[in-house]
């Protein structure tokens, strides 16, 4: 069999587990039969063959009955039954999953072997659809599979040569079916806009908007052979940290059926992926080949890059860094900030050139984790050093993504605390320091904390910050500490918010004889805290909340900040324009920006309950 990539079939459900798109390969599923039947000569045994949509339906739905939700426990618990995922008591079983297509019942370890089970499926989540994707695996990594479904012990035994990590370590398929279950999310969800790459207005790089249509952010995408296309919007020039993108926008339906089979037929024909990059393929289909342009001999055309631009030559980086962070201001639970990065690429250069540059900042930076483009090699690093060499494709593309420290520490410090006088009414107070240790050219643009109620309707509010202004709507009060036009840069900022908010009284529920009444007054007894009495209280009046996830944000009280800050990273990390080398060496501009967002940055009420990871 091939070491590559190959998927046998895929399939779409929507949340009513019906499966509302599927395509099977026959090439690839060929390529198993052939493989099957040399595993399983001289056995007597009947050809499997890929269930139909209702099978694959019907057996969607019983995973996830037995398994609590679409993607499982992924742990061993007390309702997990020998042959399911969650037996195998391993997390990545709530991502790489297995269906088992028999109708009877699914406590019967019979039913669970390599005849009637579909492994390994790689699952992906996205706008209401589950993408569900089969890569072409050995026959006898399946029956390995099987053997750990029914194993006694839970977990990989110490000494253990079979586990499901060493398994799926070595299937190369795994990687490229996730691939291809992305690819699908994103154009099921209409999330087709490739990453940022920020352009500075630099006078001094003469044309550098020439292809940048300035009214929407959005670059015309040059012909095989046309030099890029003018603005057509005069604006463009004149815009500052413009952005430069290629992608097409997806059309607002929530399944284009055309788009997915147009998709399937160019970047993966018969099962074995090529180029999923959902730009290429659509300028392949608007712009076709020219006789008159042939490919150059004497250089290997990659797959991401269709087209040889023509025209002004330009090299562009930035850094986008997302941070996370959980702060809690108690000493028994610490704060928790972490980052997600990755360097953003657009490369306007003629020719199959070859980049290349040292990569600085690794050891301040703190990676945890980092991953390439296909298109790049890393073939010399070192502790603090690493050079990355690569022949960029067309448009704006991710080079790299990382995690890593905040080594600058939180942009954003301080505390949150809500105290409830009563059921009705409460007293908040914030105190928060912004961009503490941090100098130029380092600036934040703005930033925003909102306190969220979704289970509440305000009513009343009282309160007047130190600094900013404040926004409140039925559900949330938004205060704007730093607002559009004001951005701080080079200093810090200490602001405080106390303040007092009142709540709609809720519906209580009728009763229907005093004994309920006697209760309450009984636990009030023995409700030592009176604001606890008060949470109990109003929790009975709360609506459940149905959600997979087992720490659901709307049963505690947080904030949430917003922010964004530009001029450089908070990992420390960076790109020396001057090291980046091209070549065949071109006389081409590089320039390098960088730009940090807020995730999900939590500030979770000191006051009250919260939820944390423990400690061991």
């Amino acid at each position: 069999m091939p070491s590559g990539c190959s998927i046998r079939a895929l399939w779409i459900i929507n949340n009513q587990d019906a499966v509302v798109f599927s395509r099977r390969f026959p090439v690839v599923e060929k390529q198993w039969c052939s493989a099957y039947k040399s595993e399983n000569e001289n056995t007597g045994l009947d050809l499997p063959r890929l269930p139909t949509d209702q099978q694959i339906s019907n057996a969607f739905t019983r995973r996830k009955r037995r398994e609590g939700s679409t993607r499982g426990y992924g742990i061993r618990v007390a309702q997990s039954t020998k042959g399911s995922d969650s037996w195998v008591d391993d997390p990545i079983t709530r991502h790489i999953i297995s269906l088992c297509l028999s109708e009877e019942d699914d406590d019967d370890e019979s039913d669970k072997n390599e005849r009637n089970i579909l492994w390994p499926i790689a699952l992906h989540t996205k706008a209401l659809y589950s993408i569900l994707v089969l890569p072409l695996v050995e026959p006898k990594e399946m029956k390995d599979y099987v053997k750990l479904c029914r194993r006694s012990d839970c977990g990989p035994a110490v000494g253990e040569d079979l586990s499901l990590s060493s398994l799926l370590f070595n299937i190369s398929s795994i990687t490229g079916a996730f691939m291809v279950a992305h690819a699908f999310g994103d154009i099921i969800s209409g999330d087709t806009v490739e990453p940022e790459v920020v352009v500075s207005a630099s006078p001094s790089v003469g044309g550098l908007f020439d292809s940048i249509t300035g009214s929407i952010g959005i670059s015309s995408r040059a012909k095989p052979v046309a030099a890029p296309l003018a603005s057509s919007s005069p604006s463009g020039a004149a815009t500052t940290g413009a952005t430069a993108s290629d992608a097409p926008k997806a059309g607002s339906r929530l399944l284009d059926r055309d788009l997915l089979r147009n998709f399937i037929a160019t970047a993966m024909p018969f099962g074995t992926p090529l180029d999923l990059s959902l730009s290429n393929i659509f300028a392949m289909k608007a712009n076709g080949f020219s006789s008159a342009d042939p490919p150059p001999q004497e250089l290997k055309q990659p797959a991401w890059k269709p087209y040889l631009y023509k025209g002004k030559q330009r090299l562009l980086f930035t850094i986008h860094e997302t941070v996370n962070a959980a702060m809690y201001d108690r000493d028994e639970i610490p704060d928790n900030v972490s980052v997600a990065g990755q360097i953003n690429c657009r490369a306007e250069l003629e020719g199959l050139p070859d980049v290349s540059f040292p990569l600085a900042g690794l050891s301040t930076a703190h990676i945890e984790a980092i991953s390439f483009h296909p298109c790049a090699q890393v073939p010399a690093h070192g502790i603090d050093k690493q050079n990355i060499v690569f022949q960029p494709p067309l448009g704006n593309f991710v080079l790299m993504r990382y995690q890593a420290g905040c080594g600058l520490g939180p942009p954003v410090k301080g505390f949150y605390q809500l105290s409830m006088v009563s059921e009705d009414e409460g007293a908040f107070l914030f105190k928060v320091h912004l961009m503490e240790g941090y100098k130029a050219p380092l600036s934040m643009e703005f930033c925003t904390i909102t306190m969220p109620f979704p289970r509440r309707r305000i009513v009343a509010f009282d309160g007047t910050p130190s600094a900013g202004t404040v926004l409140t709507t039925e559900h949330s009060v938004e205060w704007r500490i730093l607002g559009s036009g004001r951005s701080l840069s080079g200093k810090s900022l200490e602001a405080t918010f106390p303040g007092t908010i009142k709540f709609s009284p809720l519906q209580s529920r009728r009763r229907g004889d005093g004994d309920d009444e006697e209760s309450e007054d009984e636990s009030a007894e023995n409700v030592v805290n009176v604001e606890d009495f008060l949470v109990q209280k109003m929790n009975k009046d709360l609506p459940a909340v149905e959600l997979e996830e087992p720490l659901c944000w709307q049963a505690y009280d947080y904030a949430k900040v917003s922010f964004k800050i530009v001029g450089a990273s908070v990992s420390r990390m960076s790109i020396d324009t001057k090291s980046v080398n091209i070549y065949p060496t071109t006389k081409s501009p590089v320039e390098f920006s960088a730009q940090v967002t807020s995730g999900d940055y939590i500030l979770w009420n000191t006051l009250g309950k919260a939820p944390s990871a423990a400690v061991v």
